[in-house]
């Protein structure tokens, strides 16, 4: 059952056309990506799914919701959890979700129980009453998750949900995502700058680029569109129109004296491809990764720097606020 439906959604900035026509359907429960280079439009996608800012034309329906006409109705049905931290750090744990609880309407009689649950789904209960400015960074992630999902959201929206966090809790901090999605049925829309953990956690990715979405699938169906595996060889001269000519070769990129060759069975051919090169240097085969398909689309890579440019969604909104409605 879809929960999110998108028809033809644009949204213009003057004579920047920041999203053009997207449609898209997300299924209740699901895990979905969003991905794209800095300055794509899945910002101001998110931006205008979450109704901070409205669209140009197109609809976007929520949980039964129109974006534009029922926007009351939309926010009672998302959560988000921004980038940047937004906990009060003078307030518990517990005082953190007794706020929520009370800004979303939360009925008296099952306040305590749902925010009990919610620190015990995210491992917070010994520390509830603790001041947050204790905590450490992971466990105010966590706690940021618990409240984006205690008002029990349709849709939880999560904007780079481990970026800065070691690779630890980076891994456990999907493990709660992923728990809380399984456990209450909750549809997750994410971005992520970490091409490997997409790979891993979501059931589908929409890849846009340019406003426009230009891929839509599973992530190992992406993987296979590339059509083989990779070998990186690093010679000074190769003949790069009669490797390209090959039956079994699909792709040639190059970077500096290496070549990266995507091609078919790449261990029954290997011997015949490097009879072909002069002055082979070094030689790597590898499987390839989402990060693999995103530059085959995008021709670009997902880099930090994008993360530090780009800024959080409230910023990047802020700023074309600036620019004008």
């Amino acid at each position: 059952m879809a929960i999110i439906e998108i028809r033809s959604l644009t949204k213009t900035f003057g004579k920047i056309r920041a999203v053009r026509g997207i449609d898209l359907t997300i299924e209740k429960g699901e895990i979905f990506g969003l991905l794209g280079p800095n300055g794509a439009g899945k910002t101001t996608t998110i931006g205008m799914l979450c109704t901070i800012i409205r669209p140009t034309s197109g609809s976007g329906i929520i949980a039964g919701f129109d974006i534009a006409k029922h926007p009351t109705q939309v926010r009672q049905n998302v959560g988000i959890v921004f980038q940047d931290p937004t906990l009060d750090t003078i307030l518990t744990g517990r005082e953190n979700l007794q706020l929520h609880a009370r800004l979303y309407g939360i009925p008296a009689q099952d306040r305590s129980r749902w925010i009990e649950e919610m620190l015990e789904l995210v491992d917070l209960t010994q520390r509830a009453d603790d001041l947050t400015k204790t905590y450490s960074g992971g466990m105010r992630r966590r706690l940021e998750l618990a409240r984006g999902l205690l008002h029990r959201p349709a849709v939880l929206f999560l904007d780079e949900p481990t970026l800065g966090l070691d690779p630890q809790t980076r891994a456990r901090t999907w493990e709660y995502i992923r728990k809380m999605a399984q456990k209450e049925r909750t549809t997750v829309v994410l971005t992520t700058h970490y091409m490997e953990e997409a790979q891993l956690m979501c059931d589908r990715i929409g890849i846009i680029d340019a406003g426009q979405i230009i891929a839509l699938d599973t992530p190992g169906n992406m993987i296979d569109m590339l059509g083989g595996d990779i070998v990186a060889v690093k010679s000074p001269n190769p003949p790069l129109d009669i490797i390209r000519a090959l039956p079994y070769v699909s792709a040639i990129k190059t970077v500096g004296e290496t070549i990266e060759i995507t091609m078919k069975s790449a261990h029954l051919h290997l011997a015949e491809l490097l009879s072909l090169i002069d002055n082979v240097v070094s030689v790597e085969i590898r499987k390839p990764t989402l990060n693999d398909v995103f530059i085959r689309l995008t021709g670009r890579d997902i880099r930090q720097e994008d993360v530090e440019n780009n800024g959080s969604w409230v910023e990047t909104i802020a700023r074309y606020r600036q620019r004008g409605k």
